[in-house]
């Protein structure tokens, strides 16, 4: 059984790398912390780096870019990104990132349902 934890720290989250390629930490999710029908995690992409395009079939994910700078490819849309932009990504849509800055891009990454290995479908 999970117990329910109403607050995380960024410091208590190890990094792990995702399917797509880019470093996340899980600041809350389900597995972890015991909410229900999202995940929270900030995925960090190294200068020069890009992540695989992909999908999810079920899960919802809003990015919000709080550092760097980035290229944006979502469907056959490609756009630039920087600190305080927000991107909504629907089901279905395939997507990448590419760091086009000089510093790390971080992204906080909200999933819902929440975020799942076997919901991510690698494209390329």
């Amino acid at each position: 059984m999970t117990v329910f934890i109403e607050k995380t720290g960024i410091s208590e989250s190890t990094p792990y790398t995702t399917a797509d390629g880019s470093t996340i930490r899980e600041l809350m999710h389900p597995v972890q912390h015991g909410n229900k029908n999202q995940s929270l995690a900030e995925a960090i992409i190294a200068v020069g780096s890009i992540t695989r395009l992909h999908k999810h079939h079920h899960s919802e994910e809003l990015y919000h870019v709080t550092q760097g700078r980035g290229e944006m490819t979502l469907a056959e849309k490609t756009f630039q990104v920087g600190a305080g932009d927000t991107v909504c990504i629907l089901p279905g849509t395939a997507h990448q990132i590419r760091n086009i800055g000089e510093i790390d891009l971080k992204i906080l990454c909200c999933c819902s349902p929440p975020y799942s290995h076997a919901d991510t479908e690698l494209i390329e």
